[in-house]
C-alpha cells in the first residue's frame, strides 16, 4: 500500500496560515484556484473540518420553528431542537496521497495513521474531533515539498457508520500560507452517503491546484479509493474508546 512505517513524537510547530479578511469559496460555478498563481504554494497549507448538526432538521424547518416559538432566535443555532432525536456524529478529516515517487497510502484519525509533516508524505493530522468542537480536525501539508507530492484527495467520512451527512453543516476550509482562504462547503442534501471527497490537490506541470470534488458516496475509503483509482487494500478498522 505505500503506507509510512512509523509517526514521530513529540508536539510539531506549525504556520498557522493567511489572515486575510478575503475568501474564495470553490463552488459549481467556480471549481478551482491555482495557489501557485497566488503565490501561495510554499509553507504549511492548513485544512480544517468543522461541523455542527443543521437546527432545521429537527421539530420541522428552522422558519416553522422560529414562527411557533420566536424566543429561540435568542439561542446559539446549534442548541435550537436538541432533543432525544439528536444524532451524535462523529465526521473525520482525511488524505489520500499519491507522491511522485509513486508511493500511495492514507492520512486519517482511523488506524492512528496521523501522518509527518516534516518528511513523506509531508501531511499531518493534528488529532481527532469526536464531538464536532468549534476548532474542529486539522491537517496541515507541508508545500515547500511540493515537487513531492502528484496528487492529495482531502475527504471526509463518517466514522460511527450512521448515514447523516444531511443533517450536519460541514466546511472544509484551506488556509495557504499567503493569499485568501478556500472554502469549500458540504451542504447538499446526500442522507444515505457515508463518504465525500472534497478537493484534490494536483500538481499539473509544476503547478499546484486546488479542485472542489463534492462527490458523495454511500462507502467508505475504499468506495472514494475505487472512484479515483488509488488501488490501495482496505480492511477493517475500528477507534480507541474516547
Amino acid at each position: 500500500m505505500g503506507f509510512f512505517d512509523g509517526l514521530r513524537g513529540g508536539r510539531a510547530e506549525f504556520d498557522s496560515g493567511s489572515a486575510a479578511s478575503n475568501a474564495i469559496e470553490l463552488n459549481r460555478r467556480h471549481q478551482e484556484v491555482s495557489l501557485t498563481k497566488q503565490g501561495a504554494a510554499t509553507g504549511n497549507l492548513r485544512v480544517n473540518l468543522t461541523w455542527r448538526m443543521r437546527t432545521s432538521d429537527f421539530g420541522g424547518t428552522a422558519r416553522e420553528s422560529l414562527l411557533r416559538h420566536p424566543f429561540k432566535a435568542l439561542k446559539p443555532p446549534e442548541i435550537l431542537g436538541h432533543g432525544q432525536s439528536m444524532v451524535d456524529v462523529d465526521l473525520d478529516l482525511g488524505c489520500l496521497y499519491e507522491l511522485t515517487d509513486g508511493s500511495k497510502g492514507v492520512v486519517q484519525p482511523l488506524g492512528g495513521l496521523l501522518g509527518d509533516v516534516n518528511s513523506p508524505p509531508y501531511i499531518k493530522l493534528s488529532g481527532d474531533d469526536r464531538f464536532g468542537s468549534g476548532s474542529g480536525e486539522t491537517m496541515y501539508v507541508n508545500l515547500d515539498h511540493r515537487e513531492a507530492i502528484k496528487r492529495l484527495l482531502v475527504f471526509v467520512y463518517i466514522y460511527d457508520q450512521t448515514p447523516a451527512f444531511d443533517r450536519t453543516h460541514a466546511s472544509v476550509i484551506l488556509y495557504p500560507s499567503n493569499g485568501p482562504r478556500i472554502e469549500v462547503h458540504l451542504d447538499e442534501r446526500h442522507p444515505q452517503a457515508r463518504s465525500c471527497a472534497v478537493v484534490m490537490i494536483e500538481n499539473v506541470k509544476d503547478e499546484l491546484i486546488v479542485r472542489r470534488e463534492v462527490k458523495f458516496v454511500y462507502g467508505f475509503q475504499g468506495e472514494l479509493d475505487h472512484l479515483y483509482g488509488w488501488g490501495l487494500t482496505w480492511g477493517r478498522g475500528y477507534k480507541t474508546k474516547a
